[in-house]
């Protein structure tokens, strides 16, 4: 994952990012080997051996945390304000994590939407899992409006079309009634939904396309990657076997 050079400088604790500034304009920092004296030059921390004054700067731990997302907080990573709430009103997912490490959202969860966020600051892995020719499934359990048939799940596998835009699920099939994430009502019905794109609002757009609007959706597994037990809010980190087994699902390879 790419990131300015001074920002992974004071994010290192090696200084602020304006004393970072100065130290590269005076040709104090080096990045494989090659000193660095242009201001806003691109660097990978995870890959990039950075220098100051000749001595190697503390890379952060690599971090796979497994989040369940509440409904009613931003995936994504708007500055958050003093009161701690997003420029939009609403609070960020992320800041739910007290780890000093800089965590980024893999793939986004819509605000309304709730369920399994990864975060991570391992750039390779992260870009493989968002990358769309890699087409890792992303399974959904979705409360609908109406008792939903045979003939609209092998539609939504069709695909259907809504606003110019083509959405199709790799599978759906109906689900019991009664799932740990709370009963399906008279007139409701669980779905579970499974995904290889990622599409803006897909589940509820295709949804909506065929009678069927979303009255609730939780994001329960992305790849090899489970929601589990986790309850609203709370969250939980990889452990060390888990995470080569994550690297060799996603990656092909063995930490």
């Amino acid at each position: 994952m790419m990131e300015r050079l001074h920002k992974v400088l004071a994010h290192a604790g090696v200084a602020s990012r304006r004393k970072a500034e100065a130290m590269i304009l005076a040709r104090r920092v080096s990045v494989n080997g090659d000193l660095v004296t242009i201001l806003g030059t691109q660097v990978d921390p995870g890959r990039d051996h950075i220098q100051v004054d000749g001595v190697p700067i503390r890379g952060e731990a690599k971090k796979y945390i497994v989040l369940y997302k509440p409904k009613g907080y931003l995936s994504d990573l708007a500055p958050s304000l003093r009161s701690g709430q997003a420029p939009r009103g609403k609070p960020r997912a992320v800041d739910l994590i007290p780890l000093r490490e800089r965590l980024y959202p893999v793939g986004r969860l819509d605000a309304e939407s709730e369920g399994l966020l990864f975060l991570t600051n391992d750039g390779a892995l992260a870009q493989r899992l968002m990358h769309p020719r890699y087409q890792h499934e992303k399974e959904y359990l979705a409360m609908v409006r109406g008792e939903i048939d045979d003939r609209v799940l092998a539609q939504l596998c069709r695909g259907v079309w809504r606003a110019g835009e083509r959405y199709r699920a790799e599978r759906a099939h109906r689900v019991g009634a009664k799932q740990k994430y709370g009963t399906a009502n008279r007139g409701q019905a669980w779905v579970k939904i499974i995904l290889r794109e990622g599409k803006k609002r897909e589940i509820r757009e295709m949804c909506a396309a065929v009678g069927h609007p979303v009255l609730r959706l939780i994001r329960v597994r992305i790849g090899s990657i489970h929601l589990g037990n986790l309850r609203a809010g709370n969250w939980r980190e990889l452990n060390a076997a888990q995470v080569a087994d994550l690297k060799q699902n996603i990656l092909g390879q063995a930490d």
